[in-house]
C-alpha cells in the first residue's frame, strides 16, 4: 500500500502539474511547430518542456518520502539521492535551453555528460566493481584505465547511452514516456522479488512510475504536450540510475530498452556510414518506418509498449545466462522485425529507395 501511495502521489502532482507548464511553455514561446523538419509530424503548434513536470512531480514525491519514507540511509546514502536531483536539474536546465533556443547537436551532449560525472561524483555505483559473467567467473572493475576505475568509464558510457537512448526515441506522441515507464515498472518489480529485496530502489522506481504515468494523461495520442530534451534525457537519466543503484542490473535494462537500443545503434552506424552527425534527426527510426508502412501512431506506439513490456516482465525472473538468452532473443526479433518492415515498405513504395546517398528515404 505505500508503494501505491508514492505512485498516486507522483501521478496526481504530474496530472496536475503538466497543464501549468503548458501553460507556461506557451507564454515563454517554448513550443514545437510543425512542418520545420521531416520527422516533425504533428500538425498543430504543441508546447514543450513536459519533461519539466515530470521531473517536478518526482521531486516533490522524492521530498515527501526522504521525510516520511524511514529511509535507511546506510543503504543508500543521502549523496546518492542528491546525485539524482542535481543530476536531474542539470538536464532539465540543458533541456529547456535546448527547447528554447535550438542549440546545436554539437552542444547536446555537454548536459548529459555533466549529469552522467554528478552521478559518479555523488557515489552512485563506486561499490560496483564486479558485473556479472553468464560463462563463469564475475568481471573485475576495480582496475585502473588512464588514472580512472573501469567502473567509473562503464557507469559514464552508460549514463550515456541511456540517456542518448531515450533522446532518440523520443519521436512519437508518449512513446518515450510510455517506454520509461515500462522500465521503471521493470526496475520496481525487479526490486521487490526476494532475491533483490531493495524497498528504497522500488520506491524511487515507483515514484519515477508514476510521474510517467500522470505525465502520459497528456502525452498519448493525440498529445497536447512533448516532453522536450529535458523530459527525454531525464528519462534515460533514471533508468540509467536504477539500474546501477540495483546492483549493477544493466543486463535488465538492456532487455527492457533492447528495441530501441538497437534501432539506435543502426541508425547511428547509418549516418556515420553516410558521413553524417550521429545527431543529425531523421525518419529512419523504426517508430518512423512502422507508419511509415501504414501502422498509426497509436498502433506503432502500442506495439513497441507490448514487445518491451514482454521482454521486461522476463527479464524480472531470470538470472545471467537466462538472460543473455533473452538478450540473444532480442537481438533476432529486432532483426526479423526490421527486415519485415523494409519489405512491407518496398511494397508499398517500389519506386522510393530506402536509403539514398543522404541517409534519407
Amino acid at each position: 500500500m505505500i508503494y501505491l501511495f508514492y505512485f498516486l502521489l507522483a501521478a496526481v502532482l504530474a496530472w496536475l502539474l503538466t497543464p501549468l507548464i503548458k501553460l507556461l511553455a506557451f507564454k515563454f514561446k517554448v513550443v514545437n511547430y510543425p512542418g520545420t523538419h521531416p520527422k516533425k509530424i504533428h500538425t498543430k503548434p504543441t508546447p514543450l518542456l513536459g519533461g519539466v513536470a515530470v521531473y517536478a512531480s518526482f521531486l516533490v514525491a522524492l521530498i515527501v518520502y526522504l521525510h516520511f519514507g524511514h529511509t535507511n540511509f546506510q543503504i543508500i546514502p543521502m549523496r546518492f539521492f542528491n546525485g539524482i536531483i542535481f543530476g536531474g536539474l542539470v538536464l532539465m536546465l540543458g533541456g529547456i535551453l535546448d527547447d528554447k533556443l535550438d542549440l546545436p547537436p554539437k552542444l547536446l551532449w555537454i548536459f548529459p555528460a555533466i549529469a552522467a560525472l554528478i552521478v559518479i561524483f555523488s557515489g552512485i555505483g563506486v561499490g560496483i566493481t564486479r558485473l556479472s559473467n553468464p560463462f563463469g567467473a564475475q568481471i573485475n572493475l576495480s582496475h585502473i584505465i588512464l588514472g580512472l576505475p573501469l567502473s567509473a568509464i562503464i557507469i559514464f558510457v552508460w549514463m550515456m547511452g541511456m540517456m542518448f537512448t531515450t533522446k532518440f526515441l523520443d519521436g512519437l506522441d508518449g512513446l518515450c514516456g510510455g517506454i520509461g515507464l515500462i522500465a521503471a515498472c521493470t526496475m520496481f518489480a525487479l526490486s521487490i522479488t526476494g532475491r533483490i529485496n531493495q524497498p528504497i530502489t522500488a520506491s524511487i522506481a515507483i515514484i519515477f512510475a508514476g510521474a510517467l504515468f500522470g505525465y502520459l494523461f497528456y502525452a498519448f495520442n493525440p498529445a497536447s504536450i512533448f516532453f522536450g530534451e529535458s523530459g527525454s534525457t531525464f528519462t534515460g537519466f533514471m533508468i540509467g540510475v536504477l539500474a546501477i543503484i540495483l546492483g549493477g542490473k544493466i543486463a535488465t535494462a538492456l532487455i527492457v530498452m533492447g528495441i530501441p537500443i538497437l534501432d539506435i545503434a543502426w541508425v547511428i552506424i547509418r549516418r556515420l556510414w553516410y558521413h553524417q552527425s550521429p545527431f543529425r534527426a531523421d525518419r529512419q527510426h523504426l517508430h518512423h518506418r512502422l507508419l511509415d508502412i501504414g501502422f498509426s501512431q497509436r498502433q506503432t506506439v502500442l506495439i513497441l509498449y507490448a514487445i518491451s513490456a514482454a521482454f521486461g516482465f522476463t527479464a524480472v525472473f531470470l538470472q545471467s545466462f537466462g538472460k543473455l538468452i533473452a538478450l540473444i532473443v532480442l537481438f533476432v526479433v529486432m532483426l526479423i522485425l526490421a527486415l519485415t518492415v523494409v519489405v512491407l515498405f518496398k511494397r508499398r513504395h517500389p519506386h522510393v529507395p530506402t536509403v539514398d546517398g543522404n541517409g534519407n528515404s
